[in-house]
């Protein structure tokens, strides 16, 4: 296993540094509630040879399509919904922008979904209830298409130490582990990622252990390092990244340190500080972790014996509020995503220091609260 794990680690820094010179086509997943200008899912494109970026168009009309997740090895798509998923088909034709077809639609049987996630595999999609307070498992059909729900796990731990956040179990997203036999779920509610063991066969998750993160942390979103020796879970309410080691033969995560995003005095500066989303560099070098309020992107150093964490760089992101960010496939670009200045911003991410520059690129997208490469 661990060779298998350290296999795809070379692998994936060979696509790094091969992936260079094309156009990449790029999914904004949006919030169209509450007025928003949004429509639904968004496309647009990056040179990954310069950054530039191309004008949004509208790829779907789909309401609350906030996060998105790609299949694979299949041209589909798939997105939350106010009743659970949804599976697109990606339509190229006439040489214009591609569009989106609607294949189907699963209910979650627990509400409106926050996240969803495809295994590497592409048979098993998952996805996270924020307000339900639970994680479901779907399998998918040769076509990508959806198919009956097989799982439907309640959590019911929620901390109590943040009172008007943590009264309640909160899972705000889910994704495999490297070896693909566990799901691991950042709660929010509960200050806890949740492990459950996978089943890629049948598609079905079962309760398998958990991991406490500080008390009244709320973690967010998980990101694995490439190597597979590592995760790191973003705290959305404490400002702060934990660095857990991960243990592939137990399906355990342990703790070895929370650091965090912003200086005291930054947060104090800001009305609201909130984080948002977390990355690990495709060379698993640098990690990258969002800041709404301060309106910035932390880039920390990974030690690469220890898993630690160094801080580089806080880098405004030119725009509002980034619930999430994403790096392109090559390493080279970070495009951040400002909710609230709707804007979709292009960054060049130094090869030596993992350090973020603006490259004054910057795209029009309505609301977008989820960057989806291809």
């Amino acid at each position: 296993m661990v060779m298998r794990i350290a296999l795809t680690y070379l692998l994936s820094m060979s696509a790094v540094m091969t992936a260079t010179g094309q156009q990449v086509d790029v999914w904004i997943g949006t919030d169209t509630t509450g007025g928003s200008p949004s429509r639904g899912v968004y496309h647009l494109t990056l040179d990954d040879s310069s950054g530039v970026l191309s004008e949004s168009s509208l790829a779907a009309e789909a309401e609350k399509p906030g996060f998105l997740a790609r299949h694979p090895k299949l041209d589909v798509l798939y997105s939350t919904s106010p009743q659970g998923v949804v599976a697109w088909r990606i339509v190229r034709s006439g040489g214009g922008p591609p569009k989106l077809e609607k294949l189907n639609e699963r209910e979650s049987g627990d509400g409106s979904s926050t996240h969803v996630s495809v295994d590497p595999t592409g048979g098993v999609l998952l996805s996270a209830q924020y307000g339900g307070g639970s994680v479901a498992s779907y399998p998918l059909k040769e076509d990508g298409s959806i198919g009956m729900r097989t799982s439907l796990l309640k959590h019911d731990q929620p901390s109590g130490v943040v009172a008007d956040r943590q009264d309640a179990c909160h899972p705000h997203s889910v994704f495999t582990t490297p070896d693909n036999r566990y799901a691991v779920v950042p709660d929010l509610g509960a200050d806890r990622v949740f492990v459950h063991k996978l089943d890629p066969g049948s598609a079905r998750l079962m309760p398998h252990g958990s991991v406490a993160t500080p008390a009244g942390s709320g973690p967010r979103h998980l990101k694995f390092h490439p190597s597979g020796k590592w995760g790191y879970v973003v705290n959305e309410l404490a400002m702060s990244v934990t660095a857990l080691a991960y243990n592939a033969d137990a399906g355990e995560l342990t703790m070895i340190e929370t650091v965090p995003t912003l200086s005291q005095a930054q947060i104090d500066h800001e009305r609201s500080n909130t984080a948002g989303e977390i990355r690990v560099h495709p060379t698993g070098r640098f990690l990258y972790a969002s800041n709404r309020g301060h309106d910035s992107v932390t880039v920390f150093a990974i030690d690469d014996a220890t898993g630690k964490l160094k801080q580089v760089q806080v880098e405004p992101i030119r725009g509002s509020w980034p619930r999430n960010f994403g790096l392109s496939p090559s390493g080279k670009w970070l495009l951040a995503a400002g909710a609230d200045s709707h804007t979709v911003a292009a960054f060049e991410i130094n090869p030596q220091s993992g350090a973020l520059q603006f490259i004054r690129q910057s795209a029009y997208v309505p609301s977008p609260i989820c960057v989806e490469f291809e």
